[in-house]
């Protein structure tokens, strides 16, 4: 089966800008041209491949097609940068989570910045989450904790991003009980509602844990640890010595396996973008 490029180009547009009218502005042509294109794809493919809501999404059946748009758009600014010197900028959609984002993810940054030809939109996303990402062809790649690639991609192990559950030593002191945590009484910070490392060492030690803050930063959950809002799982990355945070006793690092996941897909741009993840990556525990 073949494919329109005026047709994939309308899918990729309608779920980038989230209606037919937005994506009907980037393309230069009526809502109505996007909404025949779209149509006709339906037509040719017999699903559906756009939920008309607002914003629109794609749909399972949709879900290839747009990851073939996507990659067409890679590869076509790939082969006119090799054919003019002012070729278009390839632009990339890249999920990391945000503990990765604030720490060692940092010069992959610095390497993009410093090479100009291409550019990075990231989405934040819970390490262990990133998959729905990938399969919908959201991004193009991922820092994941999911060792299983995604159908289309391939995956190459990062390292080991090392968590300590800490609180500041006040704060720890007034909440142990005969050398005990008292998990029960004890404060949490979670970071958002997917963030499931602090809800699985509370069942690890059988508790349903104190009073809950929700803190939805790297920096800023950090930060409420350090201030004695509650207890978190803080990457060694993040601490710094006389930060007035102790290990709460009685409780392992927990060690989260980095992964990253990239379409399986001949492209000079996500080579180098994955060298630069691959080097930044060098100074993640071995694991």
């Amino acid at each position: 089966m073949t494919f329109a490029r005026d047709h994939l180009e309308a899918l990729a547009a309608v779920v980038d800008e989230g209606t037919f009218d937005a994506a009907a502005g980037v393309l230069h042509v009526t809502p109505s041209a996007v909404s025949q294109r779209i149509r006709a794809l339906e037509e040719r493919l017999g699903h559906v491949v756009v939920r008309r809501a607002t914003p629109c999404t794609v749909t399972a059946a949709g879900e290839p097609v747009l990851r073939l748009a996507r990659q067409m758009r890679v590869l076509e600014a790939e082969a006119q940068a090799a054919l003019a010197a002012s070729a278009p900028v390839a632009h990339v959609r890249v999920a990391v989570n945000a503990d990765s984002l604030a720490t060692w993810f940092a010069p992959v940054l610095a390497g993009v910045g410093r090479r100009g030809h291409l550019t990075l939109h990231l989405e934040v996303e819970d390490q262990a989450h990133s998959r729905a990402l990938l399969r919908g062809a959201d991004v193009m790649a991922a820092v994941t904790s999911d060792a299983e690639p995604v159908q289309g991609c391939r995956v190459e192990r990062l390292g080991v991003m090392t968590y300590r559950a800490v609180a500041l030593e006040e704060l720890a002191a007034r909440h142990l009980a005969g050398g005990r945590v008292d998990w029960d009484a004890l404060p949490v910070v979670h970071f958002n509602a997917k963030d499931d490392l602090q809800r699985r060492l509370l069942r690890a030690v059988g508790s349903r844990g104190g009073p809950s803050h929700q803190v939805p930063t790297s920096e800023g959950f950090r930060d409420a640890v350090r201030a004695g809002l509650g207890w978190g799982l803080i990457p060694d990355a993040q601490r710094s010595p006389g930060d007035g945070l102790v290990p709460l006793a009685g409780v392992e690092p927990v060690a989260v396996p980095l992964y990253w996941q990239r379409w399986r897909l001949e492209s000079a741009v996500l080579d180098e973008l994955t060298a630069l993840v691959r080097d930044a990556a060098r100074g993640l525990d071995a694991g």
